[in-house]
């Protein structure tokens, strides 16, 4: 598409957002988690990728808000039926695919659409964005010499907890820790492996990432996704690694904790030990899911903390992304576009946290081991007629 929608002028008035039904406020600097804002605050709807991919990620949206038990979107003190947001969605494609000028696209999305800003970490908007990927990991199905490190599906206690947690009896208790499952044992010979990989840090970041896909001696790829977890909260191994001393030349990043981490196997299992939170993986039929269980698009799917933002809903983002120039040289450039709320994760807490998927392979795990950017989110909320 790279299309300018130019010139948003339409000034209107909307109501502020509060969390979603049962909830806690979110605050940011005394601020709501959401504020509406005049189509001003977006002069021109300027996207950098191509409409087929909006297409199919606005497309899994209207999945998610076409299936039985979805509950209503609550904007303020009102409720959004599914039907309303997928109505909603459906007519911001039509809009984006008619082919009309700038000027007249952007004069019909600010007459379809109220505009919400993310209040940020600080208040005004500041949004933390980072990335995720699908990582590619060497794998078997059968324990070997080389494949010696477990992939696990999820244990009967998980199972059972988070059917209690679903029945709205509380926050399911914690289990074992990642010590004591990867270090002592706790899941062996119970038959829970799925796959076996050889690269513990890899491993490690597939727990991240929430799903992957295993390479086979064969060649045959094994999808697996997020199945459950041990209900610890995440740690980030980074302040951890600062408070010990270990400070890789370059400082710390995605990339020196990665060849740290590999290059001082006798000290790894216990600084990926202090992220004591541990995720088990199921084998998926198709492509990656996320939080609201539709595939996620590369490019325009992110995952927010859907709490306080509407799930599957469509957004407006603009930060720097990463660009790849002469010599593998990295440089930065703005961007902007529309995206999709498809996705949640443990470290996406707050009005002011935002991951963008990136997609799977070598170029998506780039993106996403670079980007960690300041930014704006907007949120497109159906107006309704007064």
């Amino acid at each position: 598409m790279s299309a300018a929608l130019a010139a948003c002028s339409v000034r209107t008035e909307a109501q502020v957002l509060s969390p979603l039904s049962g909830a806690p406020p979110a605050q940011a600097g005394g601020s709501p988690a959401l504020t509406p804002v005049s189509w001003d605050a977006l002069p021109v709807l300027n996207d950098d990728l191509d409409l087929p991919s909006l297409k199919l990620a606005v497309e899994r949206s209207l999945d998610y808000y076409e299936r039985a038990g979805v509950g209503p979107v609550r904007i303020g003190a009102e409720d959004f039926a599914p039907r309303e947001m997928r109505e909603a969605l459906q007519e911001l494609l039509e809009i984006l695919q008619a082919g009309n000028p700038p000027e007249e696209r952007c004069r019909r999305i600010a007459e379809r659409f109220d505009l919400y800003r993310a209040s940020g970490l600080d208040g005004q908007g500041t949004v933390l964005f980072t990335g995720y990927y699908v990582p590619e990991l060497m794998g078997s199905r059968t324990r070997t010499d080389r494949f010696r490190y477990p992939i696990y599906g999820p244990p009967q206690e998980v199972l059972d907890r988070n059917a209690r947690a679903g029945g709205g009896n509380g926050k399911p208790s914690r289990l074992w820790n990642r010590k004591e499952i990867d270090g002592d044992g706790a899941l062996r010979e119970r038959g829970l492996e799925i796959a076996w990989v050889d690269d513990p840090t890899e491993l490690f970041f597939l727990h991240i990432q929430g799903s992957g896909r295993i390479r086979l001696p064969d060649g045959t790829i094994l999808t697996v996704g997020y199945a459950g977890s041990n209900g610890r909260p995440f740690r980030s191994i980074a302040p951890y690694m600062t408070e010990r001393g270990i400070t890789p030349p370059g400082g710390l990043s995605y990339w020196s904790i990665r060849e740290h981490l590999n290059g001082h196997p006798e000290e790894r299992q216990e600084i990926l030990n202090w992220n004591e939170r541990y995720i088990f993986f199921r084998i998926l039929e198709g492509e990656p899911v996320g939080s609201l269980g539709v595939p996620v698009t590369a490019g325009r799917s992110i995952a927010v903390d859907a709490a306080i933002f509407p799930p599957g809903a469509a957004a407006f983002i603009r930060a720097r992304k990463p660009v790849t120039g002469e010599m593998g040289k990295i440089r930065w450039i703005p961007f902007s576009r529309f995206v999709l709320a498809q996705d949640a994760g443990a470290a996406i807490k707050g009005p002011g946290r935002l991951d963008l998927f990136c997609g799977a392979g070598y170029e998506a795990e780039r993106k996403a081991g670079s980007l960690k950017e300041k930014g704006e989110l907007y949120f497109l909320i159906p107006r309704r007629v007064r």
